[in-house]
Order: structure tokens, then C-alpha cells, then sequence
């Protein structure tokens, strides 16, 4: 599997099996989103998905791919500390902000850093077809966004600093897709990069949150855990494709890609949740599916 992921990279077939992956891990974040917006203190939902996520990876770490070299771990390390940054501003975020407005700002912020900060780190340019795809999706995602908070009912006292801490996500979100895309690129294997990842990035967060996991009663434990590994599993699968897409093919591409998970959102609570989708809501989702299908087209 590895052998072939170096072989495809930069090629007509990796580009495309790099869009799959993309619009994979889009719907597999909107999934992971709401299960750590759900109905448990989002802090609890991370620290319960991080635990079995490492718990998951270590046996792979230690036993199946190879061991990272010297030059690897400074790199992942970086990757923790930047994750740890992005995993309080998001709680901050979803703590504070009503789920249907902050997640489409913190997704429509993150494109436009993400396909600055790879041109910049790799020397990726957009032609003015492709920016203007990328103008596209973040002017319905914000759209979105803006529609959701006018008609919200609930949670306005506290929705300027939700919406600060949003973008600041959208930052970090950018920062680490960057970053990251550079640390599997450096690694000789990109599943030892994925699997030392999940092991690192599930340390900081049941730490932090050990005393409100100490409080748990015993009947919160089992809809919790089940949470957890859940929510582990979509991270695998979205973080890894995402990943694996930016190992491939171009970052800036991928990352615009990703955020199609807005449209999903969407989508889910339409058609699971039963959540009515009015004219204008539907109307921006065509416009951000519009501006991800001109960024993969006009390259």
C-alpha cells in the first residue's frame, strides 16, 4: 500500500484517486464534527474519541509499520503541539456557538489560509479560474454561516466570541493541513507517519480532561465510549484520506476539497435528522459544490 502511494504521487491517477480521498474525508469531518458537538460537553467527546483512537493506533505504531527516523519525531512532536492549539480553539468554539454557524466559518476560513500558507510552504499556485472556485465555496460557506446565525434562536449572548474562536480554528485548521502534508512528505513510509500521529495527537486531551472523566456516573461511561470509538474510527478514515490526498497530489486542492464537509453537514441533517433545508440554504450548498467542482476542473 505504501509502494503504491509513492508511486501514484504527482501523476493523473493520483490526482484523482487524491480527489476521492478529499471528498471522503469532507463527508467523514462532517460526520466527525457532530459527534463532538453532540449531545456530551464537547471537551468529554474529544477526550473519549482521542483515548480510543491511541489506543487503536499503538499496536500498529509498534508493530506493523516501521519505526519513525531521528529526523521524523521533532517533526511529529510539531504536529502535536499544533493539533493541541487547534483542539482548544475548536471546543472554544463549539462550546460557545451554535453548531449550524460556527462550523461553517471555522470550515470557510480554512481553505483560503490553507491555499496561501501551500503556495507559499510548496510553491502551489492557483490559476484565476481556480481562485475564483475558491471565492465561490468560501463566499456560500460564509453565506451560510450568516444565514444560520439570522435565524437562530437561541445562544446569541455568546455568539461574537464563538464566532472569533472560529476563525482562529479555521486557522489552525489551515496550519495543520500544512504542516502535516510537509511531515508525511518527509516520511520514507506515510503510514508511520499516520500511525505515530494517532498516538501522540491521543495523549493531551484525556489528560487535560481527566477530572471531568472522573465525575462521570456509570451509566454516561457506555454512550460515551461508544462515542469514542466511533468517532475514532471517521477520524482514521477522514484524517488518513485527507492526508494521504495531500501525499499525492496538491494541498491546496485537496484542502478546498475537504471543505465541501459544509455541504454534507448539511446533507446529513436533511436527510438523517430530518432537518428542513429551505431555498437559500440549498442555493449556497450549489454555489460552494460549484466552487470545489471549478477548483478540480480548472487546474
Amino acid at each position: 500500500m505504501s509502494e503504491w502511494v509513492i508511486q501514484i504521487a504527482g501523476t493523473p491517477e493520483g490526482a484523482r484517486v487524491a480527489s476521492a480521498l478529499a471528498v471522503m474525508a469532507a463527508f467523514l469531518h462532517a460526520l466527525f464534527g457532530a459527534l463532538q458537538k453532540g449531545r456530551h460537553d464537547p471537551w468529554l467527546s474529544r477526550a473519549a474519541i482521542d483515548l480510543s483512537y491511541g489506543v487503536m493506533a499503538l499496536p500498529v505504531a509498534l508493530f506493523v509499520v516501521p519505526w519513525p527516523s531521528a529526523a521524523l519525531w521533532p517533526v511529529l512532536l510539531g504536529a502535536m503541539v499544533i493539533h493541541i492549539v487547534y483542539k482548544i480553539a475548536q471546543a472554544m468554539t463549539y462550546t460557545r456557538g451554535a453548531y449550524t454557524v460556527v462550523y461553517p466559518v471555522v470550515r470557510g476560513s480554512a481553505p483560503l489560509f490553507a491555499v496561501i500558507a501551500a503556495g507559499v510552504v510548496f510553491h502551489e499556485h492557483f490559476n484565476l479560474i481556480q481562485w475564483g472556485g475558491v471565492l465561490l465555496l468560501t463566499g456560500g460557506i460564509f453565506g451560510l454561516a450568516a444565514w444560520n446565525r439570522a435565524h437562530l434562536k437561541v445562544g446569541r449572548e455568546t455568539l461574537g466570541p464563538a464566532l472569533a474562536w472560529a476563525v482562529v480554528t479555521g486557522g489552525f485548521v489551515a496550519l495543520y493541513t500544512t504542516y502535516d502534508a510537509w511531515g508525511i512528505r518527509l516520511a520514507a513510509d506515510p503510514f508511520t507517519f499516520l500511525a505515530w500521529f494517532f498516538v501522540l495527537d491521543s495523549l493531551f486531551m484525556p489528560i487535560w480532561n481527566l477530572r471531568r472523566l472522573a465525575r462521570l456516573r456509570g451509566a454516561e461511561i457506555a454512550p460515551l465510549a461508544t462515542r469514542g470509538i466511533l468517532g475514532a474510527l471517521v477520524a482514521f478514515a477522514s484524517f488518513g484520506a485527507i492526508m494521504l490526498a495531500t501525499r499525492i497530489d496538491d494541498v491546496g486542492r485537496a484542502a478546498v476539497l475537504r471543505e465541501t464537509s459544509t455541504v454534507f453537514a448539511a446533507l446529513v441533517g436533511w436527510l438523517i435528522l430530518g432537518e428542513k433545508v429551505g431555498l437559500v440554504p440549498a442555493a449556497l450548498m450549489a454555489l460552494i459544490a460549484a466552487g470545489a467542482v471549478v477548483v478540480e476542473f480548472a487546474a
